[in-house]
């Protein structure tokens, strides 16, 4: 793929698009098989930069694992080392991946042994250490090698001391996450409680996290949202087969493009029954005047006019809500988006990201510190996109080509195009199959 990507006005938009599987399901998926008692068959995962950090750091653990090609898509085969790793050292690079470094960091803290985990620069910005803090106060050697508080790590041998630890719920959704997978691993010999301190974010993401453990034959007893308690002697156990769904962050986009664009468009590979929390970015969608349908492995979009302003608090889906914010250019108003203080910390600075780009395309931007609030011009302004090697700012500006508002004929210039790589390789080929 090239420095940029020129993308050509779009009157309208049509057609159907299968989903790659979701990144947050994936990564957990392979953990918890790794992890596992026995073997696991794997289909749908997705193929992304994110899941092979994941891949090649179990690799390089010694977790074997084997990919097969099948006529409808890919199995992965993952052998499961019931929590114990044949090799006691590594030097791990996990890019920026998120959802995979969190957890891996947990899971080597409380199995113990020589592992080093560092990645490219963003990676090193991103907070880590309310996971860490969490981690050795429970008896874990985890040591910073650069700035406290975030990656580069190193991991030494420690030893589970107590019987109850607590974890910062406001910073990001994916330290619990990642306490909540290797809890089995610390609750060998009496129960675990994790206590979350302030306000859990992204409360949908730790429903995938418990509903993927359930799979994995270990239950989590939940006290609201306060503490949740793993009884001794769980040991993960495969499910034999699992299917990773379709991503519903990326559905975002696609829905958003029939919302705006006329539609239908329709994205195949989740549904209503989804354990992903991003499924309620259609409901968003209806909010602003979208016509929704929903099947058990579709949603389809179509426009029924002009968009509506919203104002909402989207602290449940934060990925999706990049896309709202988009959305909010075609809208009849303002909108603001509250609640999104977790933008932050992500593969870059959204809230700002999103506010110097949306700028650029003619909208009068407010930001705050955990909102954003976007008032669209008469007519969008061709620009030239910075993407901040973030793929969502990539996808969701893609959708800044629609419905006429080029109407000179200019292009929207999309930089580093290739960012998507990290969740969605396919998607600018995706996009050019419903633009009509």
């Amino acid at each position: 793929m090239t420095d940029y990507i020129d993308l050509q006005p779009v009157k309208h938009v049509q057609g159907a698009v299968r989903l790659p599987g979701s990144k947050s399901i994936s990564n957990r998926i392979l953990l918890l098989s790794a992890l596992s008692q026995g073997q696991v068959a794997i289909v749908d995962l997705l193929a992304s930069d994110d899941t092979a950090v994941m891949l090649a750091a179990l690799r390089s653990l010694g977790v074997q694992w084997t990919e097969e090609k099948t006529a409808t898509g890919t199995i992965h085969h993952v052998t499961g080392v019931a929590g114990v790793l044949p090799n006691k050292s590594a030097d791990l690079f996990m890019g920026n991946a998120g959802t995979a470094i969190r957890p891996l960091t947990a899971a080597l803290a409380v199995i113990g042994g020589d592992y080093t985990l560092h990645g490219v620069p963003r990676m090193h910005e991103r907070p880590i250490g309310d996971l860490v803090d969490a981690l050795n106060a429970a008896g874990t050697n985890v040591e910073y090698t650069g700035n406290p508080g975030f990656p580069p790590l190193h991991i030494k041998q420690g030893k589970i001391i107590t019987e109850r630890l607590s974890v910062r719920g406001d910073v990001s959704s994916q330290f619990l996450t990642a306490l909540l997978m290797v809890a089995p691993l610390m609750a060998k010999d009496h129960a675990i409680t994790i206590d979350v301190i302030g306000e859990l974010i992204s409360k949908p993401y730790i429903e995938i996290t418990l509903n993927l453990i359930r799979r994995f034959g270990v239950k989590v007893e939940q006290t609201g949202w306060e503490s949740f308690t793993i009884q001794p002697g769980k040991v993960y156990q495969s499910p034999g087969t699992i299917h990773v769904e379709g991503d519903a962050s990326s559905a975002s986009y696609f829905l958003a493009a029939g919302a705006i664009a006329g539609g239908p468009v329709r994205v195949e590979g989740v549904g209503k029954d989804s354990i992903q929390g991003d499924v309620r970015f259609a409901a968003a969608l209806e909010q602003m005047g979208a016509q929704i349908t929903m099947g058990d492995n579709w949603i389809e979009a179509r426009s029924s006019g002009p968009l509506k302003a919203i104002d909402a608090d989207f602290n449940h889906i934060p990925d999706a809500a990049m896309t709202i914010a988009i959305a909010a250019l075609y809208a009849d108003g303002p909108s603001t988006l509250r609640n999104i203080a977790s933008w932050r910390v992500k593969e870059t600075d959204r809230i700002a990201a999103m506010a110097t780009e949306l700028r650029k395309v003619g909208a009068v931007v407010e930001e705050g510190a955990d909102y954003i609030k976007v008032t669209p011009p008469a007519a969008l302004t061709p620009a030239t996109i910075d993407t901040y090697d973030d793929h969502r700012m990539a996808m969701c500006f893609s959708l800044t080509s629609l419905d006429g508002a080029l109407r000179k004929g200019a292009t929207v210039r999309i930089n580093d195009p290739k960012c998507v790589n990290k969740t969605f390789p396919e998607y600018f080929n995706a996009f050019a199959k419903i633009a009509k």
